[in-house]
């Protein structure tokens, strides 16, 4: 009975879930469903609304009484989903696609609209798109928590209205209420919104628009990335007039992978770019119809970039295939119950440390939960990794009871040459850790269709371009200098050389960042009887230290960049410097810096070219004059030198055709704009360079190294980038087209050395797969992890040593300035610290945060700085109802005994050796810590 219905919801579950509230039809819930599912719908609202209507249209789709979806639509009308009533009852989602651009639009900007706008003034001019529930809950909150939260509120309420009038709606009311900067930032953003998005939206919308048309979809052989393999462009579409179909063709060596890991733990060995991913999906469609009802899959991704793009493909693919498949996603900062989205949900795509943090907090009791997890990129399973931790759980399970039921473990790879070793021995010795460590006795590689492997997958021809280093170079002496003298000066104020054991030093070079950061560690527990002259000795070393790991980081962007882009880093620094407002120290520093600036943007002018750009200039003039289609990666070491090579070919005349995107990671500071790049601006630079007429060379950091999927290219350039095997064959990998080639430059013997040493290598690790591969691996894998947990239980069973007791004042790690003391400190969800001492506010200054986000329970929305030296201590954020709290790095101060006066520097709070309190609520209140301006 209302088998069709039935159908339908399913198909459009996804889209409806955005939108229906389960509160909101609780009359519909009471009167078809009993008590203890009304109650498990409405308890996993409070976490989730979209799981939880994702629960009520499961639950909908087994109702067999007469008249229930006639009963749903007239609940919806009633509850004033009269959108998505019209919707359901026409079968015709159109009208409500259109607000797709809106929501994307208002979803952007949602961080800087959230602080510009008042919902209770609002309010009185939104009643035609808001229910009378909603807006009496938005006043709530806003009496409670205040007008930020209601404002995050409100914007959450929109997002998920069925009113096709709430864009102009909400408009008009800005524009009545005069939040003029809210309404520009709405209508100066209008025009992006084409492009904007999460690639964790499950974008399938377009297809909802006739209720009896079906859609089959057949890949095509020719498709050399995953995504490409999944996209529209390479399907064919054909309707039918009943039930979803899909059918997906695997490639043969496809097909052989997905057979090896039939039921069994399993790590899949290919190389990059032969669609490992599509395996991933081969291997978990078997396991559903393997355990019908029953599956519950877990897909374990490294990092948010990796996750959203495997997030993505998982969720189309079985859209198209099975859209009765359950798919859904976490990551980062989400607010969602993992458990109850295992529950509730078939496939699961997670970051990795939420599953550990799940673990870890008892939310997830037990791998036992599931019944498959795949871990891609799984060389990564050794020590601290976040999947090392949730293996060490499923073996410490295995080898402790025998009354179990643990997961299936399928890992993926492009190469399991993982650790240090010089010969096969050594090599197989690393592997079988890998695999005690997953738990599997099977390394799948592809044997039996060799030729159709190499008919899609092109490994590149290697080269090596030796080049020499600049003859001489007067940049390199004036910097130099200035780090002498600099270093001097400082001698004057202590003796630097007594605080770090690091000698050889050479200005430019690793090791001396190394001493740089051993001296600053250091100098900050410098102890005296005078604490004002300890003051200001430990600020002056801070000074002299920075400025001189700036020209450092100099020295190397000189090295491999132009001197212009080494010229341009310096005077971003000392730019904010002066901004900042700088003491004495700062300013004998700027002069001294200043005095030379005239000679150094000379020679910066004029002076010898790099040869490194001279031939990497030739190779590019030389690839792109034979094939104007050629596309490239050009891999760097750093974020820095990413930016300044992307200036150069935009400053080259002969280049700059070539329309450069950067590919870089998140990082934690740089002093070039754009350094940090968001998820939609990532996949912007992807999109372009897929493009034929837009970018053609792609600049990137080891982001690219892992995971993202970059369209195929057929010139791979190594830029003094050198690691280990795994970073050579997935760099190399990037090289997908036939007749690609991959280049390393580099004017370092060693560094090419190395790499060479890594192709003989790679070899070394095939010989160890295939000798593996022939042996029976149960006892040495069995002997193995029966070390490891012996060794696991001696560290668990070792005492740990107790919290110290008293008091310790914390001290600005820059200046020494008084901050508070430790009985203020409070540990809130076992990881955030905050001091409750109102007086803390007279010693800190704030500046707005540049991006206010939200994660757990907290609102960060401004920066704390020293009062005196202008030293970063931390953020100011909201916790609940409670405005702004003292969010503590522990890494800014340095800790004293207020006893013995003995001081401690420690990087992380969980390396803190004395006791701290738990934050209860009760202790304080919004009107006991009332904001800081009100308090003011």
């Amino acid at each position: 009975m209302y088998e069709q219905e039935k159908e339908n919801l399913r198909r459009l579950s996804d889209y409806i879930a955005k939108i229906l509230r389960p509160s909101l039809i609780k009359t519909f819930m009471t009167t078809y469903f009993d008590k203890e599912m009304v109650e498990r719908i409405l308890s996993a609202e409070e976490t989730s609304v979209t799981a939880a209507a994702q629960m009520l249209l499961e639950r909908m789709c087994s109702l067999e009484q007469e008249g229930w979806f006639q009963a749903f639509l007239d609940t919806l009308f009633a509850s004033e989903y009269t959108g998505l009533h019209k919707a359901i009852k026409k079968w015709d989602f159109s009208e409500l696609e259109e607000l797709n651009e809106y929501r994307k639009l208002l979803e952007s900007i949602e961080p800087s609209i959230t602080k510009l706008i008042k919902p209770s003034e609002l309010l009185t001019h939104m009643n035609d798109c808001l229910k009378p529930r909603e807006c009496e809950e938005i006043k709530a909150v806003e009496s409670q928590r205040g007008h930020i939260a209601a404002s995050e509120k409100l914007v959450d309420t929109l997002l998920r209205s069925d009113k096709p009038n709430w864009f102009k709606v909400l408009k008009i009311a800005l524009d009545a209420c005069s939040f003029d900067q809210a309404l520009e930032l709405l209508e100066s953003n209008g025009g992006a919104t084409a492009s904007m998005g999460c690639a964790s939206d499950g974008e399938a919308d377009s297809m909802m628009t006739e209720p009896m048309a079906t859609v089959s979809f057949q890949y095509r052989e020719e498709a050399m990335s995953e995504d490409m393999l999944m996209s529209a462009n390479n399907m064919t579409v054909t309707e039918t007039p009943s039930g979803f179909t899909g059918e997906r063709k695997l490639r043969q060596y496809q097909k052989e992978l997905t057979d090896a890991a039939e039921g069994q733990n399993t790590i899949v060995c290919a190389p990059t770019g032969c669609g490992k991913t599509i395996v991933a999906v081969a291997i978990c469609e078997h396991h559903l119809k393997k355990l019908p009802g029953r599956a519950k899959i877990v897909f374990l991704a490294t990092k948010v970039d990796v996750y959203e793009q495997q997030y993505k493909l998982f969720k189309e693919h079985f859209y198209i295939t099975d859209p009765n498949i359950k798919v859904t996603g976490m990551c980062g900062d989400m607010e969602m119950s993992v458990r109850l989205l295992i529950e509730s949900h078939d496939i699961v795509v997670l970051t990795a440390q939420i599953l550990v943090n799940a673990l870890h907090s008892g939310e997830v009791p037990s791998l036992d939960l599931l019944s498959l997890i795949l871990l891609d990129e799984c060389h990564n399973t050794t020590g601290k990794h976040p999947y090392n931790n949730i293996m060490n759980r499923y073996l410490d399970t295995k080898l402790s009871s025998s009354t179990h039921s643990l997961p299936q473990i399928v890992g993926l790879t492009a190469s399991v040459g993982i650790g240090s070793f010089k010969d096969r021995t050594e090599a197989e010795n690393n592997i079988l850790q890998l695999c005690a460590n997953l738990d599997t006795r099977v390394i799948a590689t592809v044997t039996k269709h060799l030729d159709d492997l190499r008919s899609y997958v092109h490994t590149p021809e290697k080269d090596f371009f030796e080049v020499p280093q600049r003859t001489s170079d007067p940049f390199i002496r004036i910097i130099k200098n200035i780090m002498s003298n600099i270093e001097q000066m400082a001698m004057k104020v202590f003796n630097i050389e007594s605080l770090s054991n690091i000698q050889n030093r050479e200005y430019g070079s690793q090791k001396y960042e190394q001493w740089i950061v051993s001296v600053q560690k250091s100098c900050r527990v410098i102890a005296m009887k005078n604490s004002d002259e300890e003051r200001r000795i430990c600020r002056d070393l801070c000074n002299y230290t920075e400025h001189l790991r700036k020209y450092n980081d100099a020295l190397i962007i000189n090295e491999d960049a132009r001197t212009k882009d080494s010229l341009d880093f310096l005077d971003a620094f000392f730019e904010q410097v002066r901004n900042a407002g700088f003491d004495e120290t700062e300013r004998k520093l700027t002069a001294l810096y200043d005095s030379q600036r005239p000679q150094l943007l000379s020679l910066a002018t004029e002076g010898q070219q790099n040869p490194k750009l001279e031939q990497l200039k030739f190779i590019l003039d030389e690839e792109y004059h034979n094939n104007d289609q050629t596309r490239t990666v050009l891999f760097v070491r750093t974020r820095a030198l990413a930016d300044a090579m992307k200036k150069w070919i935009d400053d080259t005349d002969s280049l700059k055709f070539l329309m450069p995107g950067v590919l870089i990671g998140k990082g934690r500071k740089s002093n070039f704009t754009g350094a940090v790049m968001t998820a939609t601006s990532k996949k912007g630079v992807l999109d372009s360079f897929k493009s034929s007429d837009q970018s053609k060379i792609l600049i990137a950091t080891s982001v690219a190294d892992e995971g993202i999927d970059i369209p195929q290219c057929n010139l791979v350039l190594m830029y003094e980038y050198v690691g280990n095997v795994v970073k050579m064959v997935q760099v190399r990998g990037r090289g997908r087209a036939e007749g690609s080639r991959c280049f390393l430059i580099s004017s370092c013997k060693d560094r090419i050395m190395k790499e060479k040493i890594n192709m003989m290598k790679e070899k070394i690790v095939e010989e160890a797969i295939v000798e593996l591969q022939r042996t029976d691996l149960s006892h040495k894998v069995d002997m193995l992890q029966r070390e490891d947990k012996a060794q696991r239980d001696l560290i668990s069973a070792s005492p740990k040593k107790p919290k110290k007791q008293g008091s310790y004042r914390l001290l600005c790690g820059k200046c020494k300035k008084f901050a508070c003391l430790s009985d203020d400190l409070r540990v809130v969800e076992e990881s955030h610290h905050i001091a409750l001492d109102r007086s803390m506010f007279e010693r800190f200054t704030t500046v707005p945060h540049k991006k206010p986000i939200t994660f757990c329970d907290f609102t960060k929305n401004k920066k704390m700085l020293c009062g005196d030296c202008k030293h970063d201590w931390g953020l100011i954020a909201s916790y609940r109802i409670i405005q702004d709290l003292p969010l503590l790095k522990i890494e800014s101060f340095v800790v004293q005994d207020c006893v013995t006066e003995e001081q401690f520097y420690f990087r992380k709070w969980r390396e803190v050796t004395f006791a701290i309190q738990r934050f209860d609520m009760k202790e304080i209140t919004a009107q006991t810590w009332p904001p800081r301006d009100t308090a003011l």
